[in-house]
């Protein structure tokens, strides 16, 4: 299968090579700017396969295919929410959340194989992507929890939880009183319930509040070490993969 990345991060992009490799989907060509893409698909029998990030250093990667006409399925990677990337599904494209997870990795892969050859290229219309992530369609969000206290429900506020995270198969909400709370939902699950302007998911294992942010400190290996106004119970780093998206987040 012939396969290419385009990713503007390059440990983001060898990361996934590495875990493209451990499925036996081999990468040989990685791409890491609009320009450089542009000047390898004019000179190129186009690849089965792409995976795409969305934001690239000197632009937006549907600059590419403004250019060039796309011959090739796209899975995309991606921090934006899902909510955003209804878009994505509308136009029959999978795509990965940043950190992208090998089990949604390999999910994604197999799905693109199982696909019958003459489904196998799609039509993409890029506008539709890019008005919806521009102008996403306004929705609520959650205002509050309601948790089990004993006998007892307690509605938790949303501005009250400083961070949101996973520990022992469970997930917890921390609150600025220095309580936790476990919560029914899963961190997955929250992905589409949490107002993206407060919450980030700085990993696999944390939301943060940007209300509830005292500190920022470089971290080992290119991280982020975040302190929060009252949590202590352990240390919550930035993935480095999100590092930068963290950052913008924070403008």
């Amino acid at each position: 299968m012939n396969v290419i990345i385009i990713e503007d991060e390059k440990p983001s992009a060898r990361r996934l090579q590495r875990m493209l490799n451990a499925i036996d989907v081999h990468v040989e060509i990685m791409l890491h700017s609009v320009e450089e893409a542009l000047h390898w698909f004019q000179k190129n029998t186009h690849p089965e396969l792409i995976f795409l990030d969305i934001q690239l250093s000197d632009g937006l990667s549907f600059e590419i295919f403004d250019a060039v006409e796309i011959k090739s399925a796209v899975i995309f990677t991606t921090a934006y929410d899902e909510y955003a990337l209804q878009a994505f599904k509308l136009n029959s494209v999978d795509y990965l959340l940043k950190p992208i997870d090998e089990d949604d990795l390999k999910t994604a892969v197999d799905k693109f194989k199982n696909r019958a050859p003459q489904t196998q290229v799609v039509t993409l219309d890029f506008n539709d992507i890019k008005n919806l992530l521009v102008n996403p369609i306004e929705r609520e969000y959650k205002k509050r929890f309601s948790v089990k206290v004993g006998q007892h429900l307690k509605l938790i506020n949303i501005e009250d939880i400083e961070c949101i995270y996973s520990e022992n198969k469970g997930t917890y909400a921390y609150t600025k009183e220095g309580r936790n709370y476990l919560l029914d939902s899963t961190l997955d699950q929250l992905e589409n319930e949490l107002e993206p302007h407060i919450f980030f998911r700085i990993s696999r294992k944390f939301y943060v509040n940007i209300n509830a942010i005292n500190d920022m400190v470089s971290y080992t290996n290119s991280r982020l070490q975040i302190k929060l106004n009252t949590f202590k119970n352990q240390d919550i780093i930035v993935a480095r993969e999100r590092v930068r998206d963290f950052k913008n987040w924070l403008e």
